[in-house]
């Protein structure tokens, strides 16, 4: 950490040209003396990645930020203060503090948070914020967070860890054994420092696998925001045998959309079937990562086209939490039918279909965009289909 990147002309130089093209000032001379234009570059380049994700840091003064993988690998503000919200009491210890996004917003709801970080300049980095945001109960311990707990003589009540998600190579992996810390095999160590877990985890992973290899899942927690999965929480708390509660969120707009049900629910409906009707829903992409497939049929009283394809529909229009839209035709799937849409846009998704959307606009010479969505699909007695369609746009 150079810190003499915080003096007054290097932090006007950033405020004013975050968004300069970075190449062209790795090319320059050093504008600023012991201050290379390596670093400049990493403080632009990352503070332009913070401005949607984390506008907090980038309207704040004085902000000092780490190279930009440190920024894609955090929560959003979002994301962040959405999972401190399942969080209380005194006392929690972040175990991969990072940049320090998760532990901000948690000391807002704990009265002392410990920021655990083995990369030693990251954690400084992250004080350093801290300290900017005038947070004075955090505390940042730039150290292995095993030892940190090890050497401690106290019990927290809530632990929450971001395992890494990339091995040695710097590769991604998808498997809760095969990140780092690997909790598979830590759990039962964490339950003697506290009786409360919350673990985040890459939303590319599969729920079901996690739920095996983790113990005491009390609550699991899939966050959307603006309809794309950012996250996967698992709330776990020592000696739970309760059934696990799932929550599908997806937050928009100053807005929440929550959906709750637990797996013995969804394992006892039995859907009904139909074909399409008026209107068709597609729920929301933290509904579909959940798994909700059947509870959200029952729930809302609509019928599915298939029992795998994840389309519902209804004579009459409802509020629901995903896409609404009005079906205009429906089609047998065959290259006669969609003739027409040759050289014309659309928006295509597929649905329990055997070809894929970049396969299907390449077969029938479709273009993207447009008014029309056009859903490719299976109907109950199996048969290809096509259903053309227009969105109904939400008011807010």
């Amino acid at each position: 950490m150079n810190k003499l990147i915080l003096n007054t002309g290097p932090q006007s130089f950033i405020k004013n040209n975050w968004n300069t093209d970075i190449v062209s000032v790795l090319l320059q001379k050093p504008v600023f003396e012991d201050i290379s234009q390596k670093e400049l570059a990493q403080q632009l380049e990352s503070k332009k990645k913070a401005k949607q994700k984390l506008p907090t840091w980038f309207n704040s003064d004085e902000i000092y930020y780490p190279p930009k993988l440190h920024l894609e690998q955090t929560s959003s503000e979002v994301t962040a203060e959405y999972k401190s919200n399942l969080v209380s009491g005194k006392s929690l210890v972040d175990l991969t503090g990072g940049f320090g996004v998760d532990t901000y917003f948690f000391s807002k709801r704990i009265t002392h948070v410990f920021h655990c970080e083995t990369n030693q300049e990251l954690s400084e980095i992250a004080a350093h914020n801290f300290n900017q945001f005038k947070i004075g109960n955090v505390t940042c311990i730039p150290e292995d967070s095993f030892h940190f707990l090890k050497k401690s003589s106290s019990t927290f009540d809530w632990i929450f860890v971001d395992p890494s998600r990339r091995d040695k190579t710097k590769a991604k992996v998808f498997f809760l054994k095969d990140c780092e810390p690997n909790l598979s095999d830590t759990l039962p160590e964490l339950f003697r420092f506290s009786k409360k877990i919350l673990i985040k985890v890459s939303p590319l992973l599969d729920i079901s696998q996690a739920m095996q290899e983790l113990k005491y899942v009390k609550e699991v927690h899939v966050v959307a925001v603006d309809n794309e999965v950012k996250e996967v929480l698992f709330a776990l708390e020592a000696a739970f045998i309760g059934e696990t509660v799932f929550h599908a969120v997806n937050l928009r707009s100053g807005r929440k959309d929550t959906f709750m049900f637990t797996q013995a629910e969804e394992k006892s409906i039995q859907p009904d079937l139909g074909l399409p009707a008026r209107y068709l829903y597609e729920p929301n992409a933290a509904i579909l990562k959940s798994g909700a497939f059947k509870t959200i049929c029952k729930l809302f009283d609509l019928q599915k086209l298939h029992l795998h394809s994840h389309l519902y529909t209804s004579d009459k229009l409802i509020e629901f939490p995903g896409r609404r839209f009005l079906v205009k035709s429906c089609l047998p799937y065959s290259k006669t039918t969609l003739k027409s849409f040759r050289g014309t846009k659309a928006n295509i998704a597929t649905r329990n279909f055997p070809i894929s959307v970049a396969e299907l606009r390449k077969r029938h010479r479709i273009l993207d965009g447009g008014e029309d969505y056009i859903f490719f699909t299976k109907f109950l007695d199996e048969s290809k289909q096509v259903l053309v369609c227009e969105k109904i746009v939400e008011i807010e």
